[in-house]
């Protein structure tokens, strides 16, 4: 009887679920909660500190509902979400609901809030919190932890803490928040919300403006000619205040590049990272929008970025506070719930900006007749972001493929006397296109005469070269730890009768290794496979030796043999996970020599170099400039990182007034968790205001973000390709800024440099000579359409899976053992591969990831899966639908298809195989009948 009371509750809160994320607060209510473990508990608060309440408050339901239950579970959640503050959420959990009215009354007030966060933010915090905690919209707890915010972080900060603690209150909380407003003075902010002077907004609650029925977020819409709205789904709308729209002032060489795309054409703009060319675009828009609607023709305009943070950047700064009155405006991304009815979104907007990946999606659902979709002829004029990018099988060349061949097509209709199908203008925007690994001008032509064919473009727009600005001064200012690192290798080396063909540590070693330990795997060579996976950490900290500092590269080292050391350690102590000699000579190898390396890491005489050196330049900046403001860019996460603790722990820069922090990618590849991109924004946004003048970044930051004008820019150790040179460079918009290479020990950035150095003048001369495309681009055209269809045919080929499941074995990449088939392994929402087989349970044992928990997947996690025999991961158990799937990772396994091993497979699509969908009521029903059988036997 209790366990059918238990499932009941359950099943409430799951049906509430959505609900109660919204309106819990984790940090009230977990220290509550008695029957979560501990250090379940702290994985919650870590959740919530990097991804919020929302996230955090899916996380802890889980633990609420985590069978088994103990006694009384649900009246403690309850009572928990009571004492907590939370009141509004126990009232859903006792089923004590507010009507349809007032609960779409009460998320149309929350909906409005999250709309007016940048008004709102600007409030007394310190004098609307106390007025908030005397009214009782704040607990004493949450007032000091606002208080605590405005001390650490500022008043807006506070402002927006103090936001999202209270539209978690019960309904009624929005008129106290009015009153509090009216009673600290905040008119402005108070008739905002009200319209009772200035009509800001219509009263939230007149009924004709509220769909009792509506539970999605509105979208702001902007009319040509009247007031814009908040827009609910039922077509009901509330009035929002318009700000005044900005004036597009183009400078005179921005206007002159314009010229040919104001007359219709297609063409390239080329202008260096920060002279204005999103601003060219913007203004393109408005006339092109201006002049077709004049003539009474269809008009929309879509902008394609590459990376996602440039969707929110483009609309925020550049597209919507310049176009707003006047045209509508949206932007959609990866992120963004929108795409899901991308179609209507084209249909409803006049300017579109969106990731390329969107739009060709939906060009492909056209085509193949899959639904609606989108059509290049619905379009008037595409701006493609970084167009150097259109080449290759890049999905800019995808989309840009597709309007040549129906530009083709339309040159054969035209012959047939036929309606050509209309095609949009094209704009593609650029720093840089580069020259392509050319040594040769007529190749650094070659190269850029193709870029502007798969854009069709007639001419490549750039400033002339005696306009460019004076150029930047350049400088370039070229251990026992070391020796230490390189003597564990060498003896690595002699212990796998191995020979490295290249200097320890350099990126040529690193490849080296890496087809070393691959080879290994497919050979079954243990110990040569060990040994390599072992030099490649010792090559990472000899890199971060040479970059940071030696503690933090024996930081690193010490991590990393840790873990090493726990996966040989099994929870059950009767169970005995194999050390082979190998792994035993490389724990006692490192055990060694810690001792040594760890007493050189302390010692700041043996420092760095280049270290110095950049110590020397930063403090350079900072004291010979009013205000300085600058970014070192730097090759590796964790260099990012470290450098700016390093930073932050010297009190000689705090003492000249740097504020550093670092800003790194958001891609999911390393093993350093990525930024995503909201902290990102947040660094920019920082970084912009003064509140940061130092950042540290990868080379997220080289190319597209909207970074302000900085006065110095520092490449420590990292050179690519001349494109990444010139964005580097760009970032120095300051008058007399100053761009400095920092040289690196092993890393042979000055060579590379004057090789950059050389493909730029090239590039420019090459620009110059083909400025104005009096060449024929017709035979490039065709040759890139034919290179696409080879692309697309070799692709549909891979993405043939004919071979049999049964063909296709798994190896344990460690061991060797044996593991499974292809037959045993079936595939989670297209997604993740798993294998529920009892033989296999019998494999692996289980361990709680720390990892996984760091990264925070999607996907509840409950640990991870290893060898039983060594002890090698093998993935991740995971919680789906309420039953444990061990989930595979293909690169911990050598994968042997037909008698044919291969080791280098790292992701699932690299396997030709379609494996079966998972039948999660099956396996449901016989998890069931085991549990009954072995409870028959117990009997």
């Amino acid at each position: 009887m209790e366990s059918e009371t238990d499932e009941m509750r359950e099943c409430l809160i799951g049906c509430l679920r959505p609900r109660l994320k919204e309106l819990i607060v984790v940090d009230r209510v977990l220290d509550l909660i008695d029957f979560i473990e501990n250090e379940q508990k702290e994985r919650i608060r870590q959740k919530a500190r990097n991804d919020g309440d929302i996230s955090a408050a899916d996380y802890l339901i889980n633990a609420v509902v985590q069978k088994p239950h103990t006694p009384g579970w649900f009246t403690a959640f309850v009572d928990a979400l009571n004492n907590g503050g939370c009141n509004f959420a126990a009232d859903y959990m006792q089923l004590n609901l507010p009507t349809p009215e007032a609960e779409a009354e009460n998320e149309n007030c929350v909906r409005l809030i999250h709309l007016l966060i940048p008004s709102l933010a600007d409030m007394a915090t310190e004098t609307v919190c106390a007025h908030c905690f005397s009214e009782r919209l704040l607990t004493e707890d949450e007032r000091d932890r606002i208080t605590a915010e405005i001390v650490n972080r500022g008043r807006r900060s506070g402002a927006r803490e103090l936001l999202r603690r209270i539209i978690k209150c019960p309904p009624g909380w929005y008129s106290t928040f009015l009153q509090v407003l009216k009673d600290t003075e905040h008119h402005v902010l108070y008739n905002e919300l009200t319209g009772n002077e200035e009509k800001c907004f219509q009263h939230l609650t007149e009924s004709n403006y509220v769909s009792s029925e509506d539970k999605r977020r509105p979208t702001v819409q902007t009319f040509c000619d009247s007031e814009p709205l908040l827009s609910f789904a039922d077509g009901s709308a509330l009035e929002v205040a318009r700000s005044p729209e900005k004036e597009i002032t183009l400078r005179d060489y921005q206007m002159e590049v314009a010229g040919p795309a104001l007359e219709g054409k297609n063409i390239i703009v080329c202008l260096p990272t920060g002279s204005g060319k999103t601003r060219v675009a913007v203004y393109i828009t408005k006339e092109h929008l201006d002049r077709r609607k004049a003539e009474g023709k269809p008009r929309k305009v879509i902008v394609l970025v590459n990376k996602v943070p440039l969707v929110e950047q483009h609309y925020s700064a550049e597209f919507l506070p310049f176009l707003k009155n006047k045209y509508k405006v949206e932007r959609v991304s990866g992120d963004s719930q929108l795409k899901i009815s991308f179609t209507e979104i084209v249909k409803k907007n006049d300017i579109i900006i969106c990731t390329a990946q969107i739009l060709e999606n939906y060009l492909e659902r056209a085509n193949s007749g899959e639904d609606e979709g989108v059509n290049l002829s619905d379009l008037t004029l595409i701006i493609i972001d970084e167009c150097h990018h259109t080449q290759k099988g890049g999905v800019y060349n995808h989309i840009m493929m597709r309007y040549l061949k129906q530009k083709h097509k339309n040159k054969r209709l035209v012959k047939e006397q036929k309606e050509p199908v209309p095609l949009p203008q094209i704009l593609g925007l650029t720093a840089s296109p580069g020259v392509g690994g050319a040594t040769k001008m007529e190749k650094a032509e070659e190269h850029i005469l193709r870029i502007c064919a798969n854009l069709d473009a007639s001419r490549i727009m750039t400033r002339r070269q005696e306009e460019f600005k004076k150029e930047q001064r350049k400088i370039v200012v070229s251990d026992p730890f070391g020796d230490v690192i390189k003597k564990i290798m060498t003896a690595i080396h002699n212990h796998a009768e191995l020979t490295p063909t290249c200097d320890l540590g350099s990126q040529n070693y690193e490849q080296w290794v890496v087809q070393k330990e691959r080879q290994a795997a497919k050979d079954e060579n243990q110990k040569v496979r060990v040994c390599a996976e072992h030099l490649r950490q010792y090559s990472e900290s000899l890199n971060l030796c040479n970059t940071i500092r030696m503690q933090d590269a024996f930081s690193f080292l010490n991590k990393y043999y840790e873990e090493e050391m726990k996966k040989k350690t099994a929870p059950e102590e009767e169970h005995k996970i194999q050390i082979t000699d190998t792994e035993r000579f490389l724990f006692n190898l490192f055990k060694d020599n810690k001792k040594e390396l760890e007493t050189l890491a302390k010692n700041p005489e043996y420092e760095n170099d280049s270290l110095s050196k950049l110590r020397t330049k930063i403090l350079h900046e900072f004291s010979s400039r009013d205000e300085a403001r600058g970014i070192v860019f730097i090759k590796t996460r964790r260099s990012a990182i470290a450098l700016n603790q390093w930073i932050q722990e010297n009190s000689k820069f705090a003492d000249i007034g740097v504020k550093s922090a670092y800003v790194i990618g958001g891609g999911d590849q390393s093993v350093v968790k990525p930024m995503t991109s909201a902290e990102q924004k947040d660094v920019l946004k920082k970084f912009g205001n003064g509140q940061v003048n130092l950042l540290i970044a990868t080379t997220v930051a080289e190319e597209g973000l909207d970074i302000p004008a900085c006065n110095f820019v520092i490449r420590y150790g990292l050179v690519t390709n001349e494109i990444a040179m010139i964005q580097a460079q760009g970032r120095g918009r300051a008058e007399d800024s100053s761009y400095t290479l920092v040289e690196v020990k092993n890393s042979g950035v000055a060579e590379k440099e004057c090789v950059n150095e050389y493909r730029k003048n090239m590039m420019n001369k090459a620009i110059q000579k083909i400025k104005s495309l009096n060449q024929a681009i017709t035979e490039f055209q065709i040759q890139a359409i034919m290179e696409e269809k080879v692309r697309m045919t070799k692709k549909k080929q891979k993405d043939i899976k004919n071979e049999s499941p049964s063909n296709v074995k798994f190896s344990c990449r460690s061991c060797s053992e044996p593991i499974c088939t292809g037959d045993d392994i079936q595939i989670i929402e297209n997604m993740h591969r798993v294998n529920v087989t009892p033989q296999f349970r019998k494999l692996y044992i289980q361990r709680e990831n720390t990892t996984l928990q760091e990264r925070l997947l999607d996907y509840e996690t409950n640990g991870f899966i290893a060898c039983k025999n060594c002890g090698q991961r093998w993935g991740s158990m995971m919680m789906y639908k309420g039953i444990e799937c061990p989930c595979l990772d293909v690169k911990n396994f050598v994968v042997n298809l037909n008698g044919k091993k291969i080791s280098k497979c790292t992701k699932w699509n690299e396997v030709p195989i379609k494996f079966s969908a998972f039948d999660y009521a099956e396996h449901a029903i016989n998890m069931t009948m085991s549990d009954n059988s072995d409870d028959d036997e117990t009997m």
